[in-house]
């Protein structure tokens, strides 16, 4: 008597893989030894020079809570209080950015879409602004910008939902003109705040939000922004091969037995928790969640279950060393972090479209 055996496989995209790949494990090891290379040079690098050995050293006892001289003091803060806060929070919030432009990609079928196409960022805009310029909140204390934040992107987020859903589902292309044209409201919204507030050191803090800063790094903000980015990233990793499936098409994904509406609704609500999560505690950073997934894709294939292993890392390098830009490139002054994305990303795209044009435009 023969047993049958039911196998259940996974759905996965055809396979395209690019002439001289790297292979996927060797791009991983490479990136998270980057990573921490460029975690030590952004806690190192600033606009207060110390050297390589003191900063080792200060950073060695912040880790093993070991007793300093007073004497230290003053660089025990700035490497341990400021620098090392910001950088690991810079890491998190690149990974977390390039993986949701993963989803993003994958979720509206659209290699152009990044995290900031569903008007979520510009809906934390309008929460973040009335926490800066009109002290909304003020009982939350230094939590009240990041609350504010996460709340006004939800229900930007709930709004976004609310008007793309339709009686047929949640289709790629409604959600990306609800998203855009609720986006462009949002930002007017913003845009009236500014004005209507006093100018002075409000309205500059506003637009350095707006623009993307990591200045208000603490400790306390990390744990929360590091789980959820890690609870977003293992669930995507988890539905990778459905990814795969519904990147072709949603006919092709039923066909496979992915629920394209079902899915789409659980990304949708991943994408924005993890979206609102970043955004609140680094403002609103353009081009790591659009540029990233397209390199990756061009150096491991358009499989997801590589993709989504190595961009995180690639977002948490280029994330690291665009905030160092950030703070040593016109020193003591800080420039926003999203115009050195921008200032980066915008050529490297443009390279990107004329090398691999079909991959971005479909020609």
């Amino acid at each position: 008597m023969c047993a049958t055996v039911s196998r259940t496989t996974t759905p996965s995209a055809p396979e395209v893989v690019p002439r001289g790949r790297i292979p996927t494990a060797q791009l991983v090891i490479g990136l998270a030894l980057a990573l921490i290379v460029s975690l030590a040079c952004g806690v190192g690098l600033g606009a207060t020079g110390m050297g390589w050995g003191q900063v080792l050293r200060l950073m060695w006892a912040g880790l093993s809570g070991g007793r300093l001289g007073t004497d230290d003091a003053g660089a025990y803060t700035i490497v341990w209080e400021i620098r090392f806060p910001r950088v690991v929070l810079a890491a998190v919030v690149g990974a977390g950015l390039a993986a949701v432009g993963v989803a993003v990609q994958a979720l509206v079928r659209n290699a152009l879409a990044d995290p900031f196409v569903l008007g979520i960022s510009s809906g934390a805009a309008v929460g973040a602004n009335a926490v800066i310029l009109f002290g909304a909140l003020a009982g939350l204390g230094v939590w009240a910008l990041s609350f504010s934040a996460f709340v006004s992107a939800l229900a930007a987020t709930l709004i976004v939902y609310a008007v793309a859903r339709s009686p047929l589902g949640l289709s790629p292309l409604r959600l990306i003109l609800t998203g855009t044209a609720l986006a462009y409201g949002f930002q007017a919204v913003t845009t009236v705040m500014v004005f209507g507030a006093e100018r002075g050191e409000a309205a500059r803090a506003a637009m350095m939000w707006l623009l993307g800063s990591l200045g208000g790094a603490t400790w306390p903000k990390v744990p929360l922004a590091a789980g959820t980015v890690l609870a977003g990233w293992l669930w995507l990793k988890l539905r990778a091969g459905s990814l795969d499936a519904l990147s072709m098409g949603d006919e092709t994904a039923a066909a496979l037995g992915v629920p394209p509406d079902r899915l789409r609704r659980e990304l949708f609500v991943v994408t924005a928790a993890v979206t609102g999560t970043v955004v609140a505690v680094s403002g609103a950073i353009g081009f790591v969640g659009l540029m990233v997934p397209h390199l990756v894709r061009m150096l491991v294939g358009a499989s997801h279950q590589r993709v989504l292993a190595v961009a995180p890392l690639a977002g948490a390098v280029l994330l690291v060393w665009a905030d160092v830009l950030s703070r040593v490139l016109l020193a003591p002054t800080e420039l926003p972090v999203g115009v050195v994305t921008a200032a980066l990303g915008v050529p490297a795209f443009l390279l990107l479209m004329r090398r691999g044009g079909h991959a971005l435009t479909g020609r």
